[in-house]
């Protein structure tokens, strides 16, 4: 497996406190000084591109509040080796900042949605914003970020009504979207526990009872972990992620990198590196060297063979 993809945190700030990422009044962000700068975010995905790296999709927190986020995109997409430039985004400032996003390079968008129904989404995010998200979503459609990926969480007794299933997967049989379901897995004891997760296989049921039979179908771009599936004569695509019910840590090509500067070879990995401390006192070949190392030693650290202490998904980064 070539380790192609990096996901880089450009703030650990967020405008919602969704029930699975960020659910504690407490949890304060970074402060500014530990966060990486625009300039060492640029080196260090400069040096990752000469290390192999091809894909980045910049995350957060909420990666559309940073008040510089188009010149950061219009940096990273001029980074040579740099083939593929993503954002995962929750939407509520898409639709403003989508074009100029588009011109400064960014290729495709993933934006986290829930639930489709006003008060549900409430519910999960903290704030009635869901028609804000929705007019992003079209923008993004309208001027051509392809695909435009809808990222779900079912959880029980929250979003995993029959109504809401349907609603959610409905989108992808009249617009060009790929509605993708993701397992629940609670990260720290502030989410929701372990028990509210709804296995994809049940999500799948609800779908085919509505629609009959999906059609396995391939992404040409940004597969990734994800199965896809299309509704016969829709316009766009379903697709599950099935982390906790499966497992495709050996097909992983990611690393992350949070917005403190930390090098993660996986989301649950007890093994992290500190990126920002090294940059300041390392040459090039030095820093080089070292990521080399860490793409190398990827496969030894993941959700197979490695526990991690609870965490808060805003701090790392989706």
């Amino acid at each position: 497996m070539s380790i192609d993809c990096l996901r880089l945190s450009v703030t650990d700030k967020c405008n919602l406190r969704c029930v699975y990422c960020h659910p504690q009044p407490d949890c304060r962000p970074t402060e500014h000084e530990d966060i990486l700068g625009f300039e060492e975010m640029l080196r260090i995905v400069r040096l990752f591109a000469e290390c192999g790296i091809k894909k980045l999709r910049l995350t957060g927190g909420e990666p559309l509040i940073r008040c510089d986020i188009v010149r950061l995109v219009r940096k990273l997409g001029a980074i040579a080796g740099i083939k593929d430039l993503s954002i995962t985004t929750n939407g509520v400032f898409l639709e403003s900042l989508a074009t100029e996003l588009k011109d400064a390079g960014l290729q495709r968008i993933n934006i986290s949605v829930d639930s489709i129904e006003r008060k549900t989404y409430e519910r999960i995010t903290g704030f009635d914003l869901l028609p804000k998200v929705i007019e992003g979503i079209h923008r993004a459609i309208d001027i051509g970020l392809k695909p435009v990926k809808i990222n779900c969480v079912i959880i029980k007794d929250l979003n995993d009504s029959e109504e809401q299933i349907t609603a959610l997967s409905g989108m992808s049989t009249s617009l060009p979207v790929s509605i993708r379901f993701i397992e629940y897995y609670p990260t720290n004891n502030s989410t929701r526990p372990a028990t509210d997760y709804v296995p994809n296989a049940a999500v799948r049921a609800v779908i085919e009872r509505k629609y009959g039979s999906l059609t396995r179908t391939v992404m040409s771009i940004g597969n990734g972990p994800a199965e896809y599936f299309k509704v016969p004569g829709s316009a766009g695509t379903i697709g599950f992620i099935s982390g906790r019910s499966s497992n495709f840590c050996l097909s992983c090509s990611r690393l992350r990198l949070t917005s403190d500067g930390k090098v993660m070879p996986c989301l649950y990995s007890a093994r992290s590196h500190d990126l920002k401390r090294l940059i300041s006192s390392q040459g090039e070949k030095a820093i080089r060297d070292f990521l080399s190392e860490i793409i190398a030693e990827k496969a030894n650290y993941t959700k197979l063979n490695s526990l991690k202490e609870e965490f808060s998904m805003c701090k790392i980064g989706g």
